[in-house]
């Protein structure tokens, strides 16, 4: 029986319509994947004399060990986000003659064999072969392997459990942040703490017991929930959810516009997917704390002005490379009616242009580490206004790709495609390389004079850009239309 599913699943794979369609992005995502593995591959036979440099007073085994418990909590964090349920189309198959319990089975099976399964053993068998070249047991090696592959499969399985749980997603942040105050205050050494349990799994094999009898457990609970939910007519039922209205009524102040202002802001806070866009966005203001603290990064102006059209203009990327498809599943109906589709794209620069300014004052505590840090900011987020909200804009006239706004934007390549990576050349290399070269022939001030002069002259011009956009949307709008009727696309 488990040959056959996997024989539908995979005719299902090339029969399906996208298949072809989308060939350059699954294979980039193969070679993406692959090159995590082998990152991390090398990470695992680097790990034992990284250690040793380290902390050369105590054994690489016994330093991993006490740090498996925050490897253990990301990889949860992680696995909530971007790992799935591979749930085939059960469908069809409730209703012929196949018992619930293969069905389910097989689900549980396949997701053993997740990439997310592989970055422990990928990480760690390398690692263990250092060990046992170094004259470790081998027994204590391969039998703590074992254990930290039953501990990866804990996590798959206790992930499908917690998936949907906004709690749960609350306590593993919360328990990571808590960890770590505890332990950088010096509370609480947590390292202390965990670092013996999971070096017991080295010291003492037997205990190897324990994360198999867990991963047991978690494999009963998930296959009694899944087949108590496993009914046609559960799957065909919709969960009924409480409206909840929002009072909008202050858009009504930008006139023919406001209708759709409100459309953006319900449609971002009502779907999974842009509303994490949204608390992506707000998490990146952090993201210069990673560079501006180092001093490797201080001199590097290139980078400034990354992260400068990076911080300010992240919402402007996030969400704007994938206009209109946020509306594929209404945009038909939308095209079919007496709608300015000049009103439409004006609304869309609206939404993201008060984006940029949100994320700019966000931005101002930077000054801390400099007049300079924040001149770049300042200017790139003039630019993003000016030449950037117009050229994304331009771009999102070759989206064709229908967009499900219900699931998670993590590890999600719906609406993607070629566009989306070419984008990136004109949005954020055009001012890095024109900023990089005036500091270097000219001086820094010349550099943000030009970069600022061009954002005004781009708002300036804003009317003449939106028109030039409006008409590639009209000439482009039947193609966006077919494309966004292929729900498969």
């Amino acid at each position: 029986m488990f040959k056959r599913f996997i024989n539908l699943q995979w005719k299902s794979f090339f029969r399906s319509a996208s298949f072809g369609k989308s060939m350059g992005i699954k294979v980039f995502m193969i070679f993406m994947g692959l090159y995590v593995l082998a990152s991390l591959g090398i990470l695992g036979g680097s790990l034992y004399f990284i250690l040793r440099k380290l902390v050369p007073s105590q054994g690489p085994m016994w330093v991993l060990s006490q740090f498996l418990v925050y490897w253990v909590l990301v990889e949860l964090f992680f696995r909530y986000f971007m790992q799935k349920l591979p749930i085939m189309d059960v469908k069809p198959l409730l209703i012929n003659n196949i018992p619930k319990s293969k069905i389910v089975n097989y689900i549980l099976g396949r997701s053993v064999v997740s990439g997310f399964n592989l970055f422990t053993l990928v990480t760690f068998i390398p690692f263990a072969i250092v060990l046992i070249i170094k004259g470790y047991p081998t027994l204590n090696v391969m039998v703590w392997l074992l254990a930290m592959a039953l501990i990866a499969l804990c996590a798959n399985f206790l992930n499908f459990l917690i998936n949907k749980s906004d709690v749960a997603l609350g306590l593993i942040i919360g328990t990571l942040a808590l960890f770590w105050g505890l332990e950088y205050f010096g509370v609480i050494s947590i390292q202390q703490l965990f670092g013996p349990i999971f070096h017991a799994l080295y010291a003492y094999p037997i205990t190897v017991l324990v994360p198999l009898a867990v991963l047991g457990l978690l494999y009963f609970l998930n296959f009694n929930y899944l087949k108590k939910v496993l009914y046609l007519d559960g799957a065909l039922k919709g969960k009924a959810k409480e409206a909840k209205a929002t009072d909008l009524s202050w858009t009504k102040r930008f006139g023919e516009m406001a209708p759709f202002l409100q459309l953006d802001l319900k449609l971002i806070w009502r779907n999974k997917r842009t509303k994490t866009q949204v608390w992506i966005s707000l998490l990146f203001v952090f993201y210069g704390l990673i560079f501006y603290t180092q001093e490797i990064y201080a001199n590097m102006v290139g980078m400034h002005v990354f992260l400068g059209i990076f911080m300010t203009g992240i919402f402007l990327a996030n969400f704007g490379q994938f206009i209109p498809a946020w509306d594929s599943a209404y945009y038909g109906m939308m095209m079919s009616q007496n709608i300015p589709l000049r009103k439409y794209l004006e609304s869309k620069a609206l939404l993201i242009t008060v984006s940029v300014v949100v994320m700019f004052f966000l931005t101002i505590p930077y000054v801390y580490f400099g007049w300079k840090i924040f001149a770049v900011n300042a200017a790139c987020a003039i630019y993003n206004l000016g030449i950037n909200i117009p050229v994304i804009l331009y771009f999102g006239s070759f989206n064709k790709k229908r967009i499900e706004l219900d699931q998670s934007p993590f590890g999600n390549m719906q609406g993607t495609s070629a566009v989306q990576f070419l984008i990136m050349l004109p949005v954020l290399g055009a001012p890095i390389i024109l900023f990089s070269l005036l500091n270097w022939l000219v001086s820094f001030e010349v550099a943000i004079t030009v970069l600022v002069g061009l954002g005004i002259l781009g708002y300036a011009f804003k009317s003449k850009l939106l028109d030039a956009v409006t008409q590639q949307y009209a000439h482009k709008k039947h193609v966006m239309l077919q494309g966004f009727q292929q729900k498969n696309g």
